[in-house]
């Protein structure tokens, strides 16, 4: 595992057991599955620009834009196959073909993740086939800050 990952991993598990709330970021508190990796990311970098952002239960099936996907590109890089993942690594999920990338977890083992749903808060989940069958994409931490979050 990576220095990042090793890192990204011991803050996530930090969060479980936080309640599950809808947009919120707040460990101990309350978070969905977005709140998670912006609470992850917050600890590894500082603030997520642009993360106050807000958005409803049903906005993936709604929109039908790649918002997650295009936000984890635009700050984690290009998206890493399958076999390349590693713990620590953020993971993307769909719910089915037709509607956007929409539910977010950080791989924490090789068949675990650790993430926020409604029925459960944050919790680790094993990585069962059906899990694994609606990964949209699979990102890494950067290693160092992202240039875009240092102007400013």
């Amino acid at each position: 595992m990576n220095t990042m990952g090793a890192r990204a991993v011991a803050v996530a598990e930090t969060w479980i057991g936080t309640p599950y709330r809808h947009q919120a970021a707040r460990r101990g508190v309350g978070c969905d599955c977005l709140g998670l990796i912006r609470g992850v990311w917050d600890a590894l970098y500082g603030e997520l620009p642009g993360a106050d952002i807000d958005y409803a239960p049903d906005w993936a099936e709604r929109s039908g834009q790649e918002r997650l996907l295009d936000a984890a590109m635009l700050f984690c890089g290009e998206p890493l196959a399958q076999n390349e993942m590693a713990p620590g690594d953020i993971l993307l999920f769909r719910w089915r073909p037709q509607f956007a990338a929409k539910h977010a977890g950080i791989l924490s083992g090789p068949d675990q993740f650790i993430h926020a749903y409604e029925q459960a808060g944050v919790t680790r989940s094993s990585l069962v086939p059906g899990w694994r069958r609606r990964i949209a994409g699979v990102f890494r931490f950067p290693d160092d800050k992202p240039v875009l979050l240092q102007a400013g």
